[in-house]
């Protein structure tokens, strides 16, 4: 019984790696994307999080820093290729996810995301001390990694 879901998931899987872009770099290994999508559903929780390319590029231009994950599974591919190029100019990190239906799960809407842009502070309002404190953690953690990860390819 239990052999029949592990070949499915393996299948899905595989499914995934196939359908990702080649520009897919750098592309978070499983752990690095659970820490990752972890910290996008906490962001999203404590509204910390903008969703899709315009909304990602807009907060990029004006300033706003962050952790911006990109799905990697994106067709066309047109769509998100000025983001990463955007990222690096203004100096934050960033990282792909495999699955965009995945991201945005985590992100907390039902339609699939292209990229989202995790933030340590909300754009209205304030967050309790102890929640920003969590998230500040997590990101500081996930943007460690993504930065160790983008180093080693270059």
């Amino acid at each position: 019984m239990g052999s029949d879901s592990e070949t499915e998931k393996s299948v899905k899987d595989k499914k995934k790696m196939m359908a990702l872009a080649p520009i897919s770099k750098p592309l978070a290994g499983k752990k690095l994307c659970k820490r990752t999508l972890k910290l996008v559903r906490r962001a999203a929780e404590s509204k910390c999080l903008k969703r899709g390319v315009k909304e990602v590029v807009k907060s990029i231009r004006r300033g706003h820093k962050g952790l911006c994950v990109i799905a990697g599974n994106i067709s066309p591919i047109d769509v998100i290729t000025h983001v990463p190029i955007l990222c690096e100019e203004a100096d934050i990190p960033y990282v792909y996810v495999p699955s965009k239906e995945d991201l945005a799960t985590a992100g907390a809407t039902k339609r699939p995301t292209c990229c989202v842009l995790v933030m340590t502070k909300p754009a209205k309002g304030e967050l309790a001390q102890e929640e920003q404190e969590k998230l500040k953690s997590d990101y500081a953690q996930v943007a460690s990694e993504v930065k160790d990860l983008a180093s080693s390819l270059y």
